[in-house]
């Protein structure tokens, strides 16, 4: 699964899932653009890429703002000439229960975890076309699949993700552009690490496998379907979870 000359660009790639998916494809040869929010933050992500051997770019992106995403892409091609991969890993979460949600909560998880997915694959889109070739992977979630008590927006989100998935894929098919989904379980992160003993041992009995995923389980599903290997699957959503969901 050699990824060898390629230039992938990853969102929220400064910690967790999404630098996992950074110096994993690193790893397999590509360039890297660690696009976070916080450029600080993500500065041992590109330092951990560049140790590999791989060059590394920093960015800055909000990538609920369109004018940013453009600007990355803009600045991605200006640098290295082209996009080939794009991971759609940035995302937030401001859980509640539906009744007591407040609207700007609702909004801001769907701008950044859709709108954002929207607009960092339309940044990307015309350059992978005019080559014919690129690789595209939305970070979804098992519970946009199956819902979560207290995650109606980040839920609701995650289905959108899916839906948005399979469209880009039959619109970008004969362009030799793939678009696929990665639905992680629930995954041993900064998110899961705040949860009780008690909680964290009621969720693992909920799954098959009987332990939380890694980082790298996610990481290296997206390697997968950003390879060769995976040429001739499009508008596919592998699920990560453990057999917690299986569908």
């Amino acid at each position: 699964m050699s990824l060898q000359g390629r230039v992938a660009i990853v969102t929220g790639a400064a910690q967790g899932i999404g630098r996992a998916i950074a110096e994993t494809l690193a790893e397999a040869g590509a360039d890297v653009v660690v696009a976070d929010l916080d450029p600080v933050r993500s500065q041992d992500a590109v330092a951990a890429i560049e140790k590999i051997g791989r060059k590394a770019l920093n960015v800055k992106v909000n990538v609920a703002d369109s004018n940013d995403t453009k600007t990355m892409a803009d600045q991605v091609l200006k640098q290295w000439g082209k996009i080939d991969i794009l991971v759609n890993n940035a995302g937030i979460t401001r859980d509640g229960l539906l009744l007591r949600m407040k609207e700007e909560d609702w909004n801001l998880v769907l701008q950044v975890n859709l709108n954002g997915t929207f607009h960092c694959t339309k940044a990307v889109l015309q350059p992978m076309t005019k080559q014919r070739y690129g690789r595209i992977v939305n970070i979804a979630s098992i519970v946009g699949a199956m819902g979560n008590v207290g995650q109606a927006n980040y839920a609701a989100s995650k289905a959108a993700v899916i839906g948005f998935t399979k469209t880009a894929a039959r619109e970008y098919a004969s362009r030799n552009v793939t678009v696929n989904a990665v639905a992680p379980g629930f995954i041993d992160t900064a998110m899961t690490q705040g949860l009780s003993p008690e909680v964290k041992e009621a969720l693992q009995k909920q799954i098959p496998l009987a332990r939380l995923g890694t980082p790298a389980d996610i990481a290296n599903a997206v390697r997968f379907l950003v390879s060769e290997d995976a040429a001739y699957i499009t508008g596919h959503v592998l699920h990560v979870n453990g057999g917690m969901l299986m569908s």
